[in-house]
């Protein structure tokens, strides 16, 4: 099973509270995180892409870098572990992230893949001029379609004519072109979604759910795989769990009640009212997720909190479940979870068996 992080991009990482770690998101500290993710062995890490934040008094995401320029300044840094970076496909033109991709790509010896956002955050799009209407809620992965296309014309061949409802390329050039196979990722959890990613990407982002309830979104990968058994392509699902581990459980469990008694509830009404704006929201979307999540200030994700042997034993539940190629890791503290995480429970998980820390 693959391993990867999903790095703080974005100030306080993806705990909405005021009583969690705060930090402010910085080169030198995202560079402390994926290195610390390589020499633990870890397969992948992966920055998302945030244009406007939910503010409250903990300014949550408020303050974010850029995707793209931040692989590019982590590939020359690591020499082993695979980069993703985001693209929000209204922000930024199919040839251009063809073209960046090509270029990181090289410069990282073939380590670079690209993570698809269709976007659901309405406000972080309003604000440059850049939304197209609400009918882009309905839309936006027949939008993603034809960008992913237009992606995999210029990396495989160079070239890309496609003439589409969204695109209308001219003979659009790409050279020099990747030398291996770009991977793609996208987070659908929606059944068009899902639907998108069995037939464009290579693997598909999920929310794992509940607090130490590893199996409890076992329906989730299982509908990615029905999805790929349809297209005939090996796909599969990356879920997306938090780790808040300690000594014991006891201790573990003081800190994630420590950071539900501080909830930002500003940020949060925010949150919940901008997910909500999504007017065609089906009830496997990331928005309506969120929007009845009954723990969200660490936006639903699947939570394991406990003792280093008990996380390492809901870990490898977690990857028992059919469909299910990785895990995307969060932290409440990124630096001592990756520590905690490397040293004390992955030695004890079966699913990461032979795995050793590189240089070891």
């Amino acid at each position: 099973m693959d391993i990867g992080v999903f790095i703080p991009i974005n100030n306080n990482g993806w705990i909405i509270s005021a009583t969690s770690p705060q930090y402010m998101p910085s080169f030198e500290l995202n560079k402390a995180v994926v290195q610390k993710a390589e020499s633990y062995g870890f397969d992948f890490a992966l920055s998302m892409i945030k244009l406007h934040g939910f503010g409250g008094k903990t300014e949550f995401w408020d303050h974010g870098l850029e995707s793209f320029t931040l692989m590019a300044a982590l590939a020359p840094v690591t020499s082993r572990i695979r980069l993703y970076a985001s693209t929000a496909v209204l922000t930024l033109p199919p040839a251009m992230v063809a073209r960046m991709t090509a270029t990181i790509d090289d410069v990282s010896g073939g380590r670079f893949g690209v993570n698809i956002v269709s976007g659901w955050h309405k406000i972080e799009y309003t604000q440059m001029g850049l939304w197209p209407g609400d009918e882009h809620f309905a839309k936006r992965y027949d939008y993603s379609t034809e960008y992913v296309r237009i992606l995999r014309d210029l990396w495989e061949t160079g070239i890309s004519d496609l003439k589409g409802e969204y695109f209308q390329m001219d003979n659009c050039v790409l050279s020099p072109r990747p030398k291996a196979p770009i991977k793609i990722v996208s987070a659908g959890q929606s059944d068009r979604g899902m639907e998108f990613a069995s037939q464009y990407c290579d693997f598909n982002f999920c929310l794992g759910e509940g607090v130490n309830e590893p199996t409890k979104a076992a329906a989730v990968p299982a509908r990615v795989l029905e999805h790929a058994k349809r297209t005939g392509r090996d796909v599969g699902a990356y879920m997306l769990y938090m780790i808040i581990a300690d000594e014991t459980d006891e201790a573990a469990l003081a800190r994630w009640d420590l950071y539900n008694r501080g909830v930002d509830r500003d940020a949060l009404a925010h949150l919940m009212g901008k997910a909500a704006e999504d007017i065609n929201m089906s009830e496997t979307s990331t928005a309506a997720k969120i929007t009845r999540s009954a723990s969200p200030i660490n936006f639903n994700m699947g939570t394991l909190v406990g003792s280093y042997a008990n996380v390492a034993r809901m870990m490898d539940e977690a990857a028992s479940m059919p469909g299910v190629k990785g895990i995307m890791l969060t932290f409440d503290d990124f630096l001592a979870g990756l520590d905690t995480f490397g040293t004390r429970i992955q030695p004890l998980m079966t699913s990461r068996a032979g795995r050793v820390p590189v240089g070891a």
